[in-house]
């Protein structure tokens, strides 16, 4: 048990890294975002997406070693969690003292990137949005100007006649 118990300490510290490492991305992204550069928001996007299978791998490797507790403590694995094996570390103050540790920071820093992350879609909404407008603008301008749409005798007329497109691909 003590073996699982320091693999699962272990587990948890890697993923709080990764996770630390997500921060100052993410934060990066903001301003990225801001001033518009896809270039680089691609690249970021790149390197939390290589970061994100890291957590993934040892999500997986956390899963295995909750698994294997359940199996010693002969208990169904689906009903332990973080919280319950330290509930079950009565007996050893050192390693629940440090299971408690990496689980705060751990918390700590996803609420961390969640909020981020939060504020980071609130700028993306708002970016597409202006290009809904844009485009709604720009389709709005197609219309013949001072022609509502109907004439005289309240018949509707083609708003579009045919025309080029808006871009000129002879150019």
């Amino acid at each position: 048990m003590a073996s699982l118990i320091e693999e699962l300490i272990i587990t948890l510290e890697q993923e709080c890294e990764i996770y630390k490492e997500l921060l100052p991305a993410a934060r990066e992204k903001t301003q990225i975002i801001v001033k518009n550069d896809i270039k680089t928001l691609q690249e970021i996007t790149n390197k939390e997406q290589l970061l994100a299978d890291r957590i993934n791998a040892l999500e997986k490797k956390r899963e295995e070693v909750i698994k294997n507790i359940g199996v010693v403590v002969s208990k169904d694995p689906k009903s332990i969690n973080i919280r319950t094996v330290i509930q079950m570390m009565e007996k050893q103050p050192a390693e629940k003292d440090k299971l408690i540790q990496i689980h705060d920071a751990l918390k700590r820093t996803i609420q961390n990137l969640a909020e981020i992350n939060n504020h980071n879609k609130s700028l993306i909404q708002q970016s597409l949005e202006m290009i809904e407008f844009n485009m709604n603008f720009i389709q709005s301008a197609r219309v013949l100007p001072g022609n509502n749409g109907y004439n005289k005798g309240a018949n509707q007329v083609d708003a579009y006649p045919d025309q080029a497109g808006m871009f000129d691909a002879k150019q």
